[in-house]
Formats: structure tokens, C-alpha cells, sequence
């Protein structure tokens, strides 16, 4: 299997690097900076340095993979597109190809079926936290649902932990996990990497939680 991760210096997504390379896979690590990369060096692993994920900087690096993992995250509050602008770039590379794209997004955002505290008060307090956050997770999941043509798929986690990955994950198919507040990096990170199997995730987005 090869692979690319974006957000690879990331919390999530270096653990998909490692998870990845323990599984046998070829990755190649999509970094700002190498020097970030906080994964030790491997005979599997490739690094590709890009300051930016806008237009074709990302065709090399994401054309002829078997799946594409999309985990970035803003370092901070300030307005951002990077999850959308990253979205768009690899969609644009992908359009009509095999390879699975896979992204994180969150469980914050409205989803079908939300209680009515979670659709009146716990998610709008979120939103008016991490508003820039979201609206740039929004706009890519826009992108994804517009594009008919790439195999892709959303997974939105409930609030992340720092905890090992113990094989216990709740996932439901088009709306939030119900009863559990939160989930594992490392667990996040294999079930991203379980989901490019996942033929019946392709055009879906599922939320996960702690099991």
C-alpha cells in the first residue's frame, strides 16, 4: 500500500505515519518544513516539503497512491483555508482516479440527527469558539460533496485525547456517535487508515468516538 498524509508534523497526523510504516506501507509524509517531521527516518518513508497546498504544488506528491490522508489542523484561531485549499488541490489531482482520499474534519460541526442540546447549544458554543476552524472545515467538506469523481472520505472525530489506541471505536454512518465525548489520537489515526479498505465509506462521512 502506498500512501500519502498530509499534516504529517501533525499530532494525528504523524501517528498515521507511524501506524502506516507499522503496517508495512510506503508514505509519503507531506511537510511544510522536514525539519517539523517528528517521525524517525525510514527506508518506506518519503518526505516532500511544500510551503504551500494550493494549486499543482501537491500533484506529484498525491498521483498514483493508493489513498490520500488529509490531517491538518490550524495552529491557532486566526482565519484559515488550509483544510479547504488542501482539499481542493488533491481533488484536483485525483478527479477520476482509483485512490481513496480520506480527510479529518470534526464532530462539532451540525450533522443530521443532533439532539436537541447538541443542535442548540453545545454545537453552537463550538462554533462561535473555533468559527474559523470550522467554517474552513465547512468549506472542505463542500468541496468534497461537490465532487463526484474522487473517492473520498469524512471522518469526524468527537474531542481528541492524548490516550493510546485500544481497539474500541463507535462509528455511525451520516450522523454523530451518540453516548461518547471523545477519542484517541491514535485511535483516530488507525481508523483513518482502516477507512481506505472501506469501500462502503467512499462518498460518506462518518463520526467516531471512543468505544
Amino acid at each position: 500500500m502506498k500512501i500519502t498524509v498530509l499534516g504529517a508534523t501533525g499530532r494525528t497526523g504523524g501517528l498515521a505515519v507511524r501506524e502506516a510504516l507499522a503496517r508495512g506501507w510506503h508514505v509519503t509524509a507531506v511537510v511544510r518544513a522536514a525539519s517539523r517531521l517528528a517521525v524517525p527516518a525510514h527506508s518506506r518513508l518519503d518526505v516532500a516539503e511544500r510551503p504551500s497546498l494550493t494549486g499543482a504544488a501537491l500533484t506529484d506528491a498525491v498521483t498514483g497512491r493508493d489513498a490520500v490522508v488529509l490531517a491538518l489542523g490550524p495552529g491557532d484561531r486566526n482565519p484559515t483555508t488550509v483544510n479547504a485549499d488542501g482539499a481542493r488541490a488533491v481533488v484536483s489531482a485525483l478527479r477520476g482516479s482509483s485512490t481513496r482520499f480520506v480527510v479529518v474534519s470534526a464532530s462539532g460541526l451540525p450533522a443530521p440527527g443532533d439532539s436537541l442540546p447538541a443542535r442548540f447549544v453545545l454545537k453552537p458554543l463550538l462554533g462561535a469558539v473555533l468559527r474559523n476552524a470550522y467554517a474552513d472545515l465547512r468549506e472542505m467538506e463542500a468541496v468534497l460533496h461537490a465532487e463526484p469523481d474522487v473517492r473520498w472520505t469524512i471522518v469526524r472525530p468527537t474531542r481528541l485525547t492524548n490516550g493510546p489506541a485500544r481497539g474500541r471505536v463507535r462509528s455511525r454512518v451520516g450522523a454523530d456517535v451518540r453516548g461518547s465525548f471523545q477519542i484517541s489520537r491514535a485511535e483516530v489515526a488507525r481508523f483513518l487508515l482502516d477507512a481506505i479498505g472501506e469501500d462502503e465509506l467512499a462518498g460518506k462521512t462518518v463520526s467516531i468516538a471512543q468505544g
